[in-house]
């Protein structure tokens, strides 16, 4: 069994090790602390599993899960992340994750949750899995975030961190003008006019640290 951790921070990568190896004898666990080198490793080796960190420097998990879906490489991602369940697991259920967990879950719960994907199924806690029953059949508005695009909410996420148009576009590979007609599009959905009321917002729905 090898899995694939990408984490940007190194205790979190020996925390998970020592989990799983306590849990999966004989386990081979890789690391990656970017993006890039996360979508690198993921694509050149052989893994069983990858489990994916959202808040990563530069691109973000959620650009990982979206270009490997796009490359149609065929791995299982779990991601865990600090940012709350409610703000992200749907969206990443829909980018192909096989799950979501917390990083306040204990520790068996990230076992349990290891053991579903790896069998084949799909993992979400047992508040999201009511949730969404709740949900089913119902009109549900949403909160207005979640109509943008994945790269509309990284670039959100990268301009309430205080990130300027320049440093982004450096961060995601693309032009200026492509970073400010993002912006555009992201402020338009949601109503707002400045980047101090970006920044509010993804505070106030938990998007960013």
């Amino acid at each position: 069994m090898r899995v694939l951790i990408a984490d940007d921070h190194a205790i979190v990568r020996r925390g998970l090790k020592a989990i799983l190896a306590e849990a999966f004898p004989g386990v081979e666990c890789g690391e990656a602390g970017t993006a890039q080198e996360a979508l690198a490793r993921a694509r050149d080796e052989a893994w069983d599993l990858v489990l994916l960190d959202l808040n990563m420097p530069a691109r973000s998990g959620l650009d990982v899960l979206a270009e490997l879906t796009r490359t149609g490489v065929a791995v299982p991602v779990l991601v865990l992340s600090a940012y709350a369940e409610a703000e992200y697991a749907v969206r990443v259920l829909k980018l192909g994750a096989s799950g979501y967990l917390t990083k306040q879950s204990a520790s068996d719960e990230l076992v349990t949750a290891v053991r579903t994907v790896l069998g084949g199924g799909v993992h979400v806690s047992a508040s999201l899995a009511q949730a969404l029953a709740l949900a089913v059949g119902q009109p549900r508005a949403g909160a207005p975030h979640e109509q943008l695009s994945a790269r509309e909410l990284e670039v959100m996420r990268l301009i309430a961190s205080g990130r300027s148009a320049k440093e982004i576009a450096a961060d995601l590979s693309l032009s200026e003008k492509t970073v400010g007609t993002y912006r555009s599009r992201l402020m338009t959905k949601l109503g707002l006019r400045t980047s101090v009321e970006i920044a509010r917002y993804a505070l106030q729905h938990r998007l960013v640290d």
